[in-house]
């Protein structure tokens, strides 16, 4: 293994360590060794929104993912790209309380304000720099916690606290981040207020951001839901 693998592969078991150690912080402990998600058996053990495999059949590809070694295509409007590891694409993940993901940014490329809300996600850089923070709540005064993170940096973002990741580089960066949930779910701010379907009133939001209606018809338009 070269060198700079090692590097990548010491950065990924890490990460993945440091959520497993906090795991349960949002899903359920299990009861049992594993259980490997189906979808309709007959006779199945439904847990944690899932059905369980028959242990006996049970295979090691229920336990694999291929794939987080290949770049995602950043080709988009904010020039950004998650490829998932959850229990959708590892069936024995159920009932673990962990997933991965990897994400890769075009130069300046953002993962836009988004919160995930059955999750803390612990985010490791493997090439670049980012701009990262969240938000706290309003019990704490929606103080702002921020760093730049270069290669092997590492930041949390605590469960349901609204964060951004930014590309501050000239070139492509990367990152892995390891979350506490089998399924931790994700709502982009500006996706969920200006894009929801059906929309929210315009009066409301004109009301809850303080600006002119015609402001927020435009954003509306931007993300999807059009005047009303």
């Amino acid at each position: 293994m070269m060198k700079k693998d090692f590097e990548h592969f010491f950065l990924f078991v890490a990460i993945l360590g440091l959520t497993f150690s906090s795991a349960t912080a949002s899903d359920p402990s299990p009861l049992q060794d594993f259980c490997v998600a189906v979808d309709e058996p007959e006779n199945g053990l439904f847990v944690n929104g899932k059905f369980c495999k028959n242990p006996n059949m049970v295979k090691a590809e229920d336990f694999f993912f291929y794939g987080l070694q290949n770049a995602g295509d950043t080709s988009n409007k904010f020039g950004f790209n998650v490829t998932t590891v959850n229990v959708e694409q590892i069936p024995g993940l159920n009932t673990l309380g962990i997933s991965i993901v990897r994400i890769d940014y075009a130069p300046y490329g953002l993962n836009p304000p988004h919160t995930h809300p059955r999750a803390t996600e612990i985010l490791v850089v493997l090439e670049g720099s980012l701009y990262v923070g969240f938000v706290a709540s309003n019990q704490n005064n929606n103080t702002f916690f921020t760093k730049v993170l270069n290669k092997g940096d590492v930041f949390v973002f605590p469960e349901g606290m609204i964060h951004f990741q930014f590309n501050v580089g000239k070139t492509n960066a990367i990152a892995f981040a390891g979350l506490s949930s089998q399924n931790p779910g994700v709502i982009t701010i500006a996706d969920s207020v200006f894009g929801s379907n059906p929309p929210i009133s315009a009066n409301v939001l004109t009301k809850a951001f303080q600006v002119d209606k015609n402001v927020i018809e435009y954003l509306q338009e931007q993300f999807g839901s059009g005047k009303n």
